[in-house]
């Protein structure tokens, strides 16, 4: 492990902190950017982690590296450069201590607006899709990468070597969580970010309960450029690849890290994007438990589940239990936080049960 960098007196409690070491940290986000600029153009490389509401600190000194990056690909002698790497963690969706201050995903909308050639977002769901992704950004030259995980405890949902081909292809079907092989699905579920992931995957073993003959399809986005078609980004998927995915006409409940509409405007030349109905942040942030806090902005479990129920024609009659079920548990969870200041054990310790 590398020592942290510090130039101070040391006591003898102090651990991993030395005069030398490859960590470097300040309260400052503008030094910590500029120092690490200036290290990636000695032929190094390296990775900027900060708060996910704090980055914005620095969207203009990322305006200019973005610039500038796509500017010196046209300068034949000016040798490529390890890319810009951030990583976004202490996000939106777990500010249990710190609260509304702490939270916003803006930086995402921000650098969906760069130019493709240089600009990449990458939301893997769970350790092993971080590693594959921290590996390729590390690997990769002339880009900025943005990268978004939480620095909590989660669950683990792919192997290693299925990390690796999720990550690779940046956009997947999970079949051990979908109940449509080789059949059309009635309704798909997207989700893209570890939060959203977790929500989907729980919003879908309800479904299961209630409705064993639903046949759904949960589809998981690492690389967030995949939903945009290939003449935006050379990342993007084809019509004939995104309908595959998506189906042209099903319903699609997509539950996504950030502010909605960014979704929204990346499938907007999609041949049907109407089917797509997208939860997200929507700007309603307090101090509060991890689950409320999705439960706040209707991304949570018991919302996605009655979405499906709302856009599957076939549901509409035999779905109201179920319905009424679920916002009596969104009742019972208010109560049971307002009670104990925590979430539930039956909401804390879910996993995946299949």
């Amino acid at each position: 492990m590398s020592d942290r960098v510090w130039m101070a007196a040391r006591l003898p409690t102090d651990e991993h902190q030395g005069p030398q070491g490859r960590v470097m940290e300040i309260l400052s986000e503008t030094t910590l950017q500029g120092w690490l600029e200036g290290y990636l153009l000695t032929g190094r490389h390296g990775v900027f982690t900060t708060y996910e509401a704090f980055v914005h600190i620095v969207d203009s000194m990322f305006n200019q590296h973005a610039k500038w990056l796509e500017s010196s690909k046209k300068i034949g002698w000016r040798r490529p450069v390890a890319s810009l790497n951030y990583l976004l963690s202490s996000h939106v969706w777990r500010q249990d201590h710190n609260g509304f201050s702490h939270q916003d995903p803006g930086f995402i909308d921000l650098a969906m607006n760069k130019k493709p050639e240089v600009i990449r977002v990458y939301l893997p769901p769970d350790a092993n899709t971080l590693l594959s992704v921290m590996d390729h950004c590390l690997r990769s030259r002339d880009y900025v990468n943005i990268v978004v995980a939480g620095k909590q405890p989660a669950l683990q949902y792919l192997d290693m070597d299925a990390a690796v081909k999720h990550c690779t292809t940046g956009i997947g079907i999970w079949e051990w969580a979908s109940t449509d092989r080789g059949q059309e699905p009635d309704v798909v579920m997207g989700c893209a970010g570890d939060i959203p992931t977790l929500e989907t995957l729980a919003a879908v073993e309800l479904l299961r309960e209630h409705f064993p003959d639903l046949k759904v399809r949960v589809v998981n986005v690492v690389n967030l450029m995949r939903l945009q078609p290939p003449e935006e980004h050379p990342h993007g998927l084809s019509s004939r690849d995104f309908d595959s995915y998506f189906t042209v006409d099903k319903p699609v409940v997509f539950a996504y890290h950030g502010y909605p509409f960014l979704i929204h405007r990346l499938t907007y030349r999609r041949t049907n994007h109407n089917n797509f109905h997208v939860r997200g942040y929507k700007e309603e942030g307090t101090t509060t438990t991890p689950f409320h806090m999705v439960v706040l902005n209707d991304l949570d479990r018991f919302h996605l589940a009655i979405d499906v129920i709302d856009r599957v024609p076939r549901l509409a009659a035999i779905g109201a239990y179920a319905k009424e079920e679920f916002r009596h548990r969104l009742i019972e969870h208010r109560q049971y936080i307002e009670r104990v200041g925590d979430d539930p054990p039956w909401i804390r310790d879910w996993t995946w049960r299949g």
